[in-house]
């Protein structure tokens, strides 16, 4: 099956385009797309947004969310960013900008966080489209298993890569990462529901640079 993605992915992902369940969830997928016009996010060109803004051999941290956000306007293909122009910002890249303020000192004047991906921040979610105003309306279609493949298999061919596991759902799609050869940050979600319990004061962004920065591997400008 032909997928528009960036190349060093699709080689490393290319036995999934051609499974059964793949070839099921296209099909779900432009099924949404065509019934639901304009309400299904991102749009079809930005699906797999993060993967070409980060290829393979240049991922440094990968940063899981779950599905993209599903108010209009704000989910361009990559996780827990929006475009320049969103105002205000979602709740929890608001928790997100806080931290990093905290952490490192850093303040950013708007939620696109593309820069953040052409460095080697894999921003990916576990489910790649979602239907307006619904969260979860197109999981358990398959991109949970595509994600797995992706997750497999950074795991297989890299190392020293550091994953961050915000909240419970990342944290269980993330259990077969071998720790030994890479680093895994977790805690709650940033979420208001549960940012106060563990995730302001965590300082992800200085413990990804210190490990990236020991591993002889250049550092994330935030």
């Amino acid at each position: 099956m032909n997928v528009n993605i960036e190349a060093s992915w699709h080689t490393k992902l290319n036995s999934e385009f051609g499974a059964d369940y793949f070839k099921s969830l296209v099909e779900f997928v432009k099924q949404e797309y065509s019934s639901y016009p304009g309400s299904i996010f991102p749009k079809g060109n930005q699906i797999f947004r993060a993967f070409d803004e980060c290829p393979f051999d240049k991922v440094k941290v990968v940063i899981l969310g779950q599905d993209p956000y599903p108010t209009r306007g704000h989910a361009h293909g990559l996780s827990f960013s929006v475009d320049a122009s969103v105002r205000p910002l979602p709740k929890s890249l608001q928790n997100i900008y806080t931290e990093l303020q905290d952490d490192v000192g850093v303040t950013r004047n708007n939620g696109d966080l593309s820069d953040w991906a052409k460095q080697g921040v894999l921003l990916i979610n576990s489910v790649l489209t979602v239907r307006e105003g619904q969260p979860g309306s197109h999981a358990n279609k398959g991109w949970e298993k595509f994600t797995d493949a992706v997750i497999q298999q950074l795991a297989l061919h890299r190392e020293n890569i550091v994953y961050v596991l915000w909240g419970s759902y990342a944290q269980r799609k993330g259990e077969h990462i071998n720790t030994l050869k890479n680093k895994v940050i977790k805690t709650v979600h940033p979420s208001p529901l549960s940012a106060y319990r563990g995730f302001f004061g965590s300082k992800p962004f200085s413990q990804i640079n210190e490990y990236l920065t020991a591993n002889g591997v250049e550092p994330i400008k935030w």
